[in-house]
């Protein structure tokens, strides 16, 4: 019999044999958020499709060509997230969280939705991780938003696999001269520019830098450079940024083609680059948008941030040989004979539960043979045969499945403690290796 139905295109399942990792991820990720002062925020998975229209953009690729539009039975028109920078800001809005005290410093993780082409390592449904700022226009905030960022990779021991970019784009007054310059050089190539790329010109020539066409990419690599056209505020900014980022020993270089083609990004812009995925080489991007609180109705509210794409940070670590540990092992496999075993069996697996430890034992009628197959199958760290004479002695031996050894252990009000003095439980502790520093 066929099956019913297939996952859709562009989304994937993750498995159980992998879920452990996105968990390590997710933890990790929450914890040094937490460690720089953010909390989480959660937003719907989908919106009122103007928001995107005036968060992202009318005239990106996201809201032009990838977003998943619809119309509920009322008539209105909804979008599925593309990306979570958007809901966070109307969120903000809407329950007024700056009446707390500024700045408002949140994290979130959450599923978006492109429409996107089938690349490697791209997804029509993806999971970013991001961090926001809002209420600081201080360098300081650019500073320790990157700062941030490089936490969570050091924190992986890839911070120095991969490279740190930054630019700056100036404030909307400096701007509007790049644009001129930019029109004028791009005007000279009007009938070698593509069609999307000619819409841009008078609009937005700033997104032209961005063009993936090989022959605008070309021709944008004689364009102006930003950094030449900044005000002397914008260029302080800068290097007050750069400077805190020295201070904290935080390795960069200076990309003048790292472009924000919106009108509310604002000055400091930067992306996390590796070249171990090919094209789709950007894992983290991130910047200044301290226009955003007021094109979406708000008052003025500088504001900054970054997304992380987790499954593009995945497939770097697979990429890199990267192993991350299995905090979800089962610690302790009781094997049993008989509904008397089984009972005693659930009266030990409860005292080991309460402890947040993983413990398992047969609830499908193998036989001891098959259970202890099954207790090797799953990589059980301990096993425990009971039988009516463990029952009777009220001893039992604590197996270790890796060396073989044995250990008497009772089966009383004492058998917690022992199994965790014979175990030696080290299941709390998330250290993450990379093969090639591993240890024997």
């Amino acid at each position: 019999m066929a099956l019913i139905t297939k996952r859709v295109y562009g989304a994937e399942d993750v498995l159980p044999k992998d879920s452990y990792k996105w968990q390590f991820l997710e933890q990790l990720m929450r914890s040094e958020a937490s460690a720089y002062g953010f909390k989480e925020i959660r937003t719907p998975v989908f919106e009122h499709t103007e928001l995107f229209q005036r968060g992202v953009g009318d005239t990106t690729d996201i809201v032009q060509k990838e977003m998943y539009t619809f119309n509920t039975k009322g008539g209105t028109s909804l979008t599925l997230k593309p990306e979570g920078t958007a809901g966070a800001a109307r969120a903000l809005l809407e329950h007024a969280l700056y009446n707390d005290g500024l700045p408002v410093k949140v994290y979130y993780i959450t599923p978006c939705y492109r429409y996107e082409k089938k690349q490697a390592n791209r997804y029509r449904e993806f999971h970013q991780f991001g961090m926001e700022t809002y209420g600081s226009e201080s360098p300081a905030a650019d500073a320790e938003m990157i700062c941030a960022a490089q936490s969570i990779f050091d924190r992986l021991y890839i911070g120095d696999k991969l490279r740190l970019e930054l630019n700056s784009i100036g404030c909307p007054e400096c701007r509007a001269k790049y644009y001129e310059a930019l029109k004028e050089y791009f005007s000279q190539y009007k009938d070698q520019l593509c069609e999307t790329c000619l819409s841009r010109l008078e609009r937005n020539p700033m997104r032209i830098l961005d063009c993936k066409s090989p022959v605008c990419s070309e021709i944008a690599k004689g364009a102006p450079v930003v950094l030449d056209y900044i005000c002397d505020d914008c260029k302080e900014h800068f290097e007050e940024v750069k400077s805190l980022l020295d201070s904290a020993g935080v390795k960069y270089s200076i990309n003048p083609k790292i472009v924000r083609g919106l009108d509310y990004y604002t000055r400091t812009v930067f992306e996390f680059v590796t070249d171990e995925l090919g094209a789709q080489g950007t894992v983290c991007g991130g910047g200044r948008y301290d226009g955003l609180i007021e094109e979406l109705g708000g008052q003025h509210l500088p504001s900054l941030g970054f997304a992380l794409g987790i499954e593009r940070l995945l497939a770097l670590l697979e990429a890199m040989g990267a192993e991350i540990p299995n905090n979800d092992e089962c610690e302790l496999y009781i094997a049993t004979m008989g509904k008397r075993s089984q009972s005693k069996a659930f009266e030990l697996l409860a005292q080991v539960r309460s402890t947040s430890m993983h413990a398992e034992t047969d609830i499908v009628g193998r036989s001891l043979r098959a259970q202890m197959k099954y207790a090797d199958k799953i990589g059980a760290k301990f096993s425990l045969v009971l039988g009516d004479n463990e029952i009777d002695s009220n001893k039992a031996e604590l197996k270790n499945m890796e060396s073989g050894e044995k250990t008497e252990i009772s089966l009383d009000g004492r058998f917690l403690n022992e199994f965790i003095s014979a175990s030696a439980h080290n299941s709390a502790k998330a250290v993450f290796l990379n093969k090639e520093d591993k240890k024997d």
